[in-house]
């Protein structure tokens, strides 16, 4: 199972030869991740508020294939797996929608953290069950 999130490149995205610049990337990925956890129904802003709980990027492993362009339509495709009890890793893909070609790869592992002390915790159960209910589907 995966998700999937549709990003125009604008102008400001690209870099002076005219493809995107390599650190928006990383932009396109955090958006991606974000939505696939609203997907689940988890809002970044509602988990820091109501369970104390934030996700901080720990690693992350890009490989940028093929570039991407002004006015091109990408898809970033997150697809989640639980490595452990205080982490998720996400396998993240950017593609461009004409033609289904893979530019960019990212494999991105969070950590969970409480939000007042910033110290590891164990995913809360809710987020947890929601996790594994995905993965397996």
């Amino acid at each position: 199972m995966e998700f999937s999130l549709a990003v125009r490149v604008y102008y400001e995205d690209t870099d002076a030869g005219g493809v995107v610049y390599y650190a928006n990337y990383l932009k396109f990925f955090e958006r991606g991740r974000t939505e696939a956890l609203r997907e689940l129904g988890f809002e970044q802003s509602g988990l820091g508020a109501q369970q104390d709980t934030i996700f901080a990027v720990r690693a992350i492993h890009v490989e940028y294939l093929l570039p991407a362009q002004l006015d091109d339509t990408l898809s970033v495709v997150t697809r989640i797996r639980l490595p452990g009890k205080a982490s998720l890793e996400f396998e993240q893909l950017v593609v461009l929608e004409n033609g289904y070609k893979i530019l960019t790869t990212a494999t991105v592992k969070v950590v969970c953290l409480r939000a007042s002390t910033l110290k590891p915790r164990a995913i809360p159960e809710d987020i947890l069950q929601a996790v594994e209910v995905y993965s397996a589907g």
